[in-house]
């Protein structure tokens, strides 16, 4: 019997592979295999013990229960979006999983889990989000020149390129005016601005700048005025130089600001208008107020018929205003063979009564209006205020520039 007792092999010796068994016997001492020994079973760090903890030896020969020790695992790790990660030991105890995004992407949060020793992660896990602005690049500045006659130019491009390290959708704004549309003269400075969709923005711009080409400020004729289109001396813009009544234009007409910023021609001057009293027949007086000059021809049987004398002072008294609105007046007195006509003091030596040209009774007093064309507009049988006779011309004879050159100097004549 006392062989059996303190037989060292009475049971077999334990073993837990990844652990440690801790015995201790009835005799002291670390002796494993006695009968009654009894031995504390514990794991190495990343195991769990599984079985008894504490165990002894029977009389048997076998051990009171068993452990064994298993590898602590942690769970799979889910994948973040944007994101991946690697671990140094897969998902076993002490395994560190590093985090990293995708370009574009920025880590929010811790970049590392490690396994822990009862099996659960540390910390939370992290997320990828979008920090990275999308990245545009805008059309070069461009110069445009105006077109002729134009103080705008039309001016296109081609939208920028955005792109992001992120994102393929992108929300591309103008903010100002669109490509292909009218631009006035100046600078304007044009924006682009984009977002990706974490919001994250990016902007570009550059000048369009529209030229109009503009010659020197042309100055009007001494006793004349210009009539211009357009802006008045930008490239393709016309001048017409017109003259005040009792003058006329010498030189050429018009004049247009070319592409060197100069003008064609040479100016025009207004010279006061001769008139030739000599021409024989009626087409050779009218040729010299042809599209100058406005015609008042007035008749009477002589000079002192009291409708002739009464018209021809209401007329002498608005000299001024019918050169304003140039007209000229032409009396036509007398019975053939001495009828003679004249234009203020110059006397005519065409006999204009003889001919009759104008239907123009030489027994009563009449008087005829002719435009600048020579065609007969008004005839008159009683004499007429300069207000009615004016009031005529204006409404009915005059074009808005002339009108409107009226109406500046309107004040001269009082």
């Amino acid at each position: 019997h006392a062989t059996w007792i303190s037989d060292p092999n009475w049971c077999r010796s334990p073993h837990l592979p990844n652990g440690e068994v801790s015995c201790r016997s009835p005799r002291g001492g670390a002796h494993r295999g006695l009968l009654g020994t009894r031995c504390e079973m514990t794991c190495d760090r990343g195991y769990r013990l599984l079985g008894r903890k504490s165990i002894q030896c029977l009389a048997n020969r076998l051990w009171s229960g068993s452990a064994y020790c298993r590898r602590v695992r942690c769970h799979v790790l889910p994948l973040i979006p944007q994101g991946r990660y690697s671990c140094t030991q897969g998902f076993f105890v002490d395994s560190r999983c590093e985090f990293t995004c995708r370009p574009g992407y920025r880590i929010e949060g811790e970049h590392s889990r490690t396994c822990l020793h009862g099996g659960s992660w540390s910390g939370v896990q992290p997320e990828c989000s979008d920090t990275d602005p999308p990245k545009i690049r805008c059309p070069p500045s461009r110069l445009k020149v105006a077109e002729p006659g134009k103080l705008t130019a039309r001016v296109s491009w081609d939208p920028p390129a955005a792109t992001d390290t992120a994102d393929k959708f992108l929300n591309v704004m103008l903010v100002d005016q669109q490509p292909g549309s009218e631009f006035k003269e100046g600078l304007h400075v044009i924006r682009y601005k984009v977002y990706d969709q974490a919001r994250n923005r990016a902007a570009c711009k550059f000048i369009v700048r529209v030229e109009v080409r503009r010659c020197p400020e042309l100055p009007p004729p001494l006793h004349g005025y210009l009539i211009c289109s357009s802006d008045g001396n930008n490239y393709g813009a016309e001048c017409e130089y017109l003259c005040d009544g009792g003058y006329e234009r010498k030189g050429m007409s018009s004049r247009v600001c070319q592409f060197n910023r100069s003008w064609s021609g040479g100016p025009a001057e207004c010279v006061p208008m001769e008139f030739k009293f000599s021409v024989q027949t009626v087409g050779a007086l009218l040729d010299q107020f042809y599209e100058k000059r406005r015609l008042l021809i007035m008749s009477a049987p002589n000079i002192s018929d009291p409708d002739y004398q009464l018209q021809n002072i209401m007329i002498q008294k608005s000299d001024c205003g019918l050169d304003l609105r140039h007209v000229t007046v032409v009396e036509l007195l007398g019975s053939p063979p001495r009828e003679t006509g004249r234009i203020k003091e110059n006397l005519l030596q065409l006999r204009l009564l003889s001919n009759n040209s104008f239907r123009i009774s030489r027994f009563y007093f009449s008087m005829v209006l002719l435009d600048k064309l020579g065609i007969d507009r008004e005839r008159f049988i009683v004499p007429v205020s300069s207000e009615e006779l004016f009031s005529y011309i204006d409404s009915f004879l005059m074009e808005e520039e002339e009108r409107e050159r009226l109406e500046l100097h309107r004040d001269f004549c009082d």
